[in-house]
């Protein structure tokens, strides 16, 4: 049985198709880490979604392939929360390793990456994106039931803070001890639902505001781990497109204030604190980790991140401010 008779029999069984209908089968790609397929079936059209146990990078990395689960759970829970900000679930079927959603149309759904790619850097959406994170974490935090449903540290664990920050320390001496200390440190804070890969290749923009995808590292701990991870992107994005450099970072700004107006679980400043110091080890990591992004490829452009990695995981910052600062002066800006 070849893989498109394999989905073909799992979606009859899940009562997706009928015994009669042969849907077409298109992948999709832009993920390392899962298989994802549109299915079209008449009218209807929908996306599946299975974890592969290695992801698709030119180094080694395996993750565990329970991280369907997670994801299908963080949809279902933020579903309740927020419901235009997630896809709809239409059939879970975890102990066989995928799940399947509503299909979100481009022409109504545009990814926000495409758009930061473009040029088109909306403060306004970024403080969008930032409310919608305070207000998942907040509707989580302190809850007992979610920390149980998402004990999911095995999984977080090789996929971010080994696969960024540990691998990371491997290539710098100089800064492994504080890159250790935030993998350890944010490992043991464990306060509400986590993302995990808050990353504009990750999130359309909706009509009714953002709408988050790729939800696999899902786990309760660090909310500070969100917010510095869709931050990193804002810095990053100046290297990608220079000509857009100071949207980018007014960007940063608008969802760095707009997530911190809505902490309330927490006193503001110990969380930002807690951001402020994974930023540097993250922005780090894009170049030196496991995971480096696809579109910072000169050697100077990855010169210009350690230059302010470097010296900030040494001196780390208490403000995201700070960071942001410090980029915007390595960058000329």
């Amino acid at each position: 049985m070849n893989a498109e008779q394999e989905w073909l029999a799992a979606f009859r069984r899940a009562g997706l198709i009928a015994a009669d209908e042969t849907p077409s089968i298109e992948p999709l790609t832009g993920g390392v880490s899962s298989d994802i397929v549109l299915v079209h079936c008449g009218e209807r059209r929908f996306c599946v979604k299975r974890a592969l146990p290695r992801l698709k990078v030119t180094v080694e990395w395996h993750a565990p392939v329970e991280r369907n689960r997670s994801e299908a759970d963080w949809f279902a829970v933020v579903g309740q929360l927020l419901p235009r900000a997630v896809p709809r679930i239409i059939a879970d079927h975890a102990h066989e390793g995928w799940f399947a959603m509503e299909y979100l149309p481009p022409a109504q759904y545009p990814l926000w990456k495409t758009q930061l790619r473009d040029g088109q850097a909306d403060a306004a959406f970024a403080a969008s994106v930032g409310q919608a994170l305070a207000c998942i974490h907040a509707a989580t935090a302190g809850r007992a039931d979610m920390a149980q449903r998402f004990a999911t540290e095995q999984i977080f664990f090789p996929i971010r803070l080994e696969a960024y920050l540990l691998a990371t320390s491997e290539k710098h001496p100089e800064c492994a001890a504080p890159l250790r200390a935030l993998a350890q440190r944010t490992g043991a804070t464990r306060c509400a639902l986590v993302h995990g890969d808050v990353s504009p290749k990750n999130i359309l923009r909706g009509p009714q505001g953002p709408v988050f995808l790729d939800a696999e590292c899902a786990w309760y701990g660090d909310p500070a781990f969100d917010l510095a991870f869709c931050l990193n992107h804002m810095l990053l994005k100046c290297l990608w497109r220079p000509a857009h450099a100071a949207a980018f970072l007014a960007c940063f700004d608008a969802l760095a204030a707009a997530y911190l107006d809505g902490v309330d679980w927490e006193p503001r400043t110990c969380l930002e604190e807690r951001s402020a110091r994974l930023l540097p080890g993250l922005f780090l990591a894009r170049v030196d980790g496991k995971s480096p992004v696809e579109y910072v490829t000169q050697a100077a452009q990855k010169q210009q991140v350690r230059a302010l990695a470097v010296p900030l995981l040494q001196a780390p910052p208490q403000r995201l401010a700070q960071v942001r600062a410090a980029w915007a002066k390595e960058i000329g800006l």
